[in-house]
């Protein structure tokens, strides 16, 4: 054989064993609401790992509304994502190389390197989670940082007492879906949903365990508030921001207490949105409005875990997905939570 030829069976066999990935990168930083050129699709080989770093397959990945932000080139709470780079954000999937003794091969593990079929991160960074407790993808919802959110937002950040009457925005989607059961189980005498569209607004109270709903598309926000709370709420959990935020104020008896989690009415704002104009009445009944980033909580992950679990075992805690296929999708999934097209978790499925 000559040098030409080993040359070429050598580069044949090394192209049989590579592990290739698709990816999704940030390709322009959107003005405004996101489109398919925001995004682009790019397939690259898979480096073996290096000492103490794992390979893992990734089977699910979240899409969430907070990445909106990071895609804009602007001071956070989070880095904003690189031009040309890939996105990352929450997975689950199988671990198939690893030089870590900690994390084994054929481990299911999470970890925040999604937007790709495969991942190469340190084993410290993964988190090993137990299949036989609940599935994979119940680690990225119910179980996850979603789950978490209402949690900590219920009993840290607006702490629900015994007989309040609760409020939650997007209550059908991700969050707003576990946070509905979770508030009657603190004590809640009645739970108040606001969702987009009749079929939600019906869901919220056949599924998701809401006393009332309010289809914020229907009609003014304040009138359904005052219709399904005549003597007004105590807790506020607000993924939105802007009007029902202002409603939610209109609607405080004295010594409420919001969450400001997020503000997914503003993520595409162009200009600076105007925020309520009844912030006085905070002062004057002196409600608790304060922010709140899960990051922060993470210390009730085995008390949340250990409650919820159980829970999802019972049915007492019933969550919903909305299941896209194909890493090449994810761009459409993102896209559809903005626009408010899924009911409970968005979720990615990468398994074939």
């Amino acid at each position: 054989m000559t040098s030409t030829q080993q040359t070429a069976a050598t580069a044949t066999a090394t192209a049989a064993t590579t592990t290739f990935s698709t990816e999704v990168r940030l390709a322009a930083r959107p003005v405004g609401e996101p489109t398919a050129d925001t995004f682009e699709l790019v397939r690259t080989a898979v480096p073996e790992p290096a000492e103490g770093e794992i390979v893992v397959r990734n089977t699910w990945m979240s899409v969430d509304p907070y990445m909106r932000g990071r895609m804009d080139d602007a001071p956070s709470y989070i880095p904003p994502f690189q031009l040309g780079a890939a996105l990352d954000g929450s997975a689950v999937g199988v671990v198939v190389a690893s030089r870590s003794a900690a994390v084994p091969v054929g481990a299911t593990v999470s970890h925040f390197l999604g937007w790709r079929e495969y991942a190469v991160l340190d084993a410290a960074a993964a988190t090993v989670v137990d299949t036989g407790l609940a599935p994979a993808p119940a680690y990225l919802g119910a179980l996850g940082t979603t789950g978490l959110t209402a949690y900590a937002a219920l009993t840290r950040t607006a702490p629900v007492r015994e007989g309040d009457v609760v409020l939650i925005s997007a209550a059908a989607g991700a969050v707003g879906s576990v946070a509905g059961r979770l508030a009657r189980k603190l004590g809640a005498s009645k739970v108040i949903g606001s969702a987009g569209g009749p079929e939600k607004a019906r869901r919220l109270v056949t599924d998701f365990g809401y006393d009332a709903a309010i289809d914020y598309r229907a009609g003014s926000l304040e009138e359904q508030l005052a219709e399904a709370a005549p003597e007004g709420i105590d807790v506020y959990l607000d993924s939105v921001g802007g009007d029902h935020l202002r409603a939610a104020i209109a609607a405080m008896r004295t010594g409420g207490r919001i969450a400001l989690v997020g503000a997914i009415s503003t993520y595409n704002a162009t200009s600076p949105a105007p925020g309520p104009d009844n912030l006085f009445q905070a002062a004057a009944k002196e409600l608790n409005l304060r922010g709140m980033l899960v990051s922060s909580h993470f210390d009730l992950f085995p008390e949340w875990i250990g409650k919820a679990a159980g829970w999802l075992a019972d049915g007492s805690l019933r969550t919903e997905q909305t299941v896209v296929d194909g890493i090449d999708r994810a761009p459409d999934a993102f896209l559809g939570v903005l626009r408010g097209a899924n009911t409970g978790k968005m979720l990615v499925r990468l398994e074939g």
